[in-house]
């Protein structure tokens, strides 16, 4: 594996932790939303879109040096952090449910990436 695909490939991961942190604040600062313009603009808000915005930066130079067919299912890894913070933050349950997602998810980025290693390999 070339250098600038592994820097790639934690580019795109770390674009995904970026971006859950991204939507814990989104939903603290929306739990404090009371209809009225002046609630839009809170603190974990403004951060939550800030963090968006800066993993679709993140995102945008690891998929530079790798092939967009790979990297972008790894973008789905987010839900799995997103998940987590879920249960730290909001007490959200682990149900049967969603831990089947998440591994189906996990089967499905680890299938694209073992796919396109047997073909790297030939």
């Amino acid at each position: 594996m070339s250098p600038d695909l592994v820097k790639s490939i934690l580019l795109v991961f770390g674009a995904g932790v970026v971006g859950s942190f991204g939507a814990v604040l989104l939903k603290m600062g929306a739990v404090q939303l009371d209809g009225g313009l002046a609630s839009f603009l809170n603190i974990r808000l403004f951060f939550g879109v800030v963090l968006y915005l800066g993993s679709s930066v993140i995102y945008a130079a690891g998929i530079r040096g790798g092939q967009l067919s790979v990297l972008y299912p790894m973008v789905s890894l987010g839900y799995i952090w997103t998940i987590l913070w879920a249960r730290l933050f909001f007490k959200e349950a682990f149900t049967g449910r969603k831990i089947a997602g998440l591994g189906l998810i996990l089967l499905g980025v680890a299938m694209v990436g073992l796919g396109e290693a047997a073909k790297a390999a030939k």
